[in-house]
């Protein structure tokens, strides 16, 4: 019973480790924000700065995983392209070597777990207050003491079930120095972390049992568990991409070559690898027989030396995945364009791919507007049926495109937000509303010509004519503007005045054009019936022009008319 007892514990520590890891995290995103999501997107133009931006970001949130699924995310989304994905994913690797050098220095010296109530007690205030800032930090805080008060659980569960002995007798039935061993212990801490899903906990874990001084478990074993990692801790941006686009899915395998790549060169001379570290630890460091330190620096040194083998290769690199995962055609008129899958990351990060589906949607619907203009002037009864079901079938594609944007930004809303991105995701949900609805009228459109091309054997007069061009061309300058609005980032400060005048001129010219029309109509210029079809065309456009202003509004994020 006190076995079974003990292995829970174990377990649950673990678990308050891993819950802590992610809490600080995701505390630190939202505190972050858009600052966060700027440094990554924004470090584009050489390598070397990508990688320095995967090292400082993965530093700070303290997860590779969580920085390679981000960089995963914004490859899928076109935010960043496969060369600039691929120099932060070297950097992130480096940055995660923070967490071991934290444990090292304070982990098992320190009970940092003593500190974890007080630091509880700053945290209650913040994790209740009303500002999104002041609940991030909080969280964070409390992510912070759940990672250590997990850490110091983890190795008294592990005391109290003599993990120590076990490994021992486990490593006494395996040949002792021998390589095969190195390659047994890789391969061990490939598949303990793909389970786990954290190599930091892993190698939490590492340190420990390094700590305890196993006989048979030295500083080679714990470096072969340590690579080991590497190779695991890619399998999280693989799971993140098999839902995505091809760019996501080479990305994640480039991040799964430049680690395995590394572990085999590293192995090619590990043993003269291992005395270099312990040397250098020992005589340039000055930390004597420092063991902890010398794993610690071995993970440090390894991902560091595996980036500056390859920082050079990284178009080569790109060649490669791209020879392995060649793009594959998809038609434009099939699905959502970005977002392929469930969600990627933090829920903050995934509306970053809600943002430039909703692009692609403005664009989409701009494209079923031109469709509708061609239908003017055919005389091809086949002609012009094939245009007619263009936009029908552009109507049945933006129907479909407000269900599944308004659902993923549903499962996005489901997650940990903080307010301004629960503000961010309400007007995106009414900016999608608002498109569908542009897409419905511009198939209003499509019928009004259609029932007019058979009931009504007259056709527009060339005032008419003059009169309808004038105000689709001010419709199509209002969806240009709107397509270019929804593409600046997000923020105050807008300028939507011309969008504003146009919708203006086109309220003003519907008004005219009415009052025309009554006159023209009684003067005996024209049918009744082809003045109604031609004022139903007219107030058509103007409530297009309506929709085209409230998505500018909610983009901009002023009050919707």
């Amino acid at each position: 019973m006190d076995l079974f007892l003990n292995l829970l514990s174990l377990l649950g520590s673990l678990g308050l480790f891993l819950f802590g890891m992610k809490t600080m995290s995701e505390g630190l995103e939202k505190f972050a924000g858009d600052r966060l999501r700027s440094i990554l997107a924004a470090m584009t133009k050489n390598r070397f700065m990508g990688v320095l931006t995967g090292i400082v970001v993965t530093a700070l949130i303290q997860s590779s995983s969580a920085t390679t699924v981000m960089v995963v995310s914004f490859v899928n989304a076109g935010l960043m392209n496969l060369a600039q994905a691929i120099g932060v994913i070297m950097g992130a690797n480096v940055g995660t070597t923070v967490t071991a050098w934290i444990i090292s220095a304070i982990g098992f010296k320190v009970n940092i777990a003593a500190l974890a109530l007080p630091l509880l007690a700053f945290g209650i205030p913040l994790i209740f207050s009303n500002q999104s800032k002041r609940k991030s930090v909080g969280e964070f805080i409390f992510g912070f003491a759940f990672l250590f008060m997990g850490l110091s659980f983890l190795e008294q569960a592990a005391t109290d079930l003599d993990i120590g002995s076990m490994v021992a007798t486990m490593l006494a039935n395996v040949a002792d120095g021998g390589f095969l061993t190195v390659i047994l212990f890789v391969i061990v801490g490939a598949l303990v972390t793909m389970l786990v899903q954290a190599s930091a906990a892993t190698m939490a874990i590492t340190l420990m049992l390094f700590d305890m001084q196993i006989p048979g478990f030295g500083l080679e074993q714990a470096a072969a568990l340590a690579m080991g990692q590497n190779i695991g801790t890619t399998i999280t941006a693989v799971m993140a991409s098999m839902t995505a686009g091809t760019q996501a899915r080479r990305a994640a395998l480039a991040h799964m070559f430049f680690n395995v790549f590394g572990v085999v060169v590293v192995l090619l001379m590990f043993y003269p690898f291992c005395n270099a570290i312990s040397w250098f630890v020992e005589e340039v460091m000055m930390a004597g027989n420092n063991d902890l330190f010398k794993l610690s620096m071995f993970h440090t040194a390894f991902n560091i030396f595996n980036t500056l083998l390859l920082i050079g290769f990284v178009k080569q690199i790109e060649r490669f995945v791209c020879r392995v995962l060649p793009l594959k055609e998809v038609a434009e008129e099939k699905g959502l364009k970005y977002i392929t899958g469930g969600l990627f990351s933090t829920a903050e990060l995934s509306i970053l791919q809600a943002r430039k589906e909703i692009v692609y949607f403005g664009e989409r619907c701009h494209k079923s507007y031109n469709y509708l203009l061609s239908m003017h002037g055919i005389t091809k009864e086949e002609e012009f049926q094939q245009l007619f079901a263009k936009v029908e079938k552009y109507e049945n594609i933006t129907d479909n495109m407000e269900y599944e944007i308004a659902h993923y930004l549903q499962q996005v809303s489901e997650g940990r937000l903080s307010d301004d991105a629960k503000r961010q995701v309400q007007r995106m949900l009414r900016e999608v509303d608002d498109l569908e609805s542009i897409g419905d009228c511009c198939f209003s459109l499509a019928r009004t010509l259609s029932r007019k091309r058979k009931n009504c054997k007259e056709h527009f007069t060339p005032l008419q004519l003059d009169q309808i061009h004038a105000m689709e061309n001010l419709v199509g300058e209002a969806l240009t503007l709107m397509t270019e609005t929804l593409k600046q980032p997000e923020g105050e400060g807008h300028d939507i005045t011309r969008s504003y005048a146009i919708e203006e001129q086109i309220n003003a010219l519907r008004t005219q054009l009415r009052n025309e029309n009554l006159q023209n109509i009684a003067a005996g210029q024209y049918d009744y019936s082809l003045g109604a079809f031609y004022i139903d065309y007219v107030n058509g456009l103007e409530a297009l022009g309506d929709y085209v202003l409230n998505v500018v509004q909610s983009k901009a994020r002023q009050t919707r008319a």
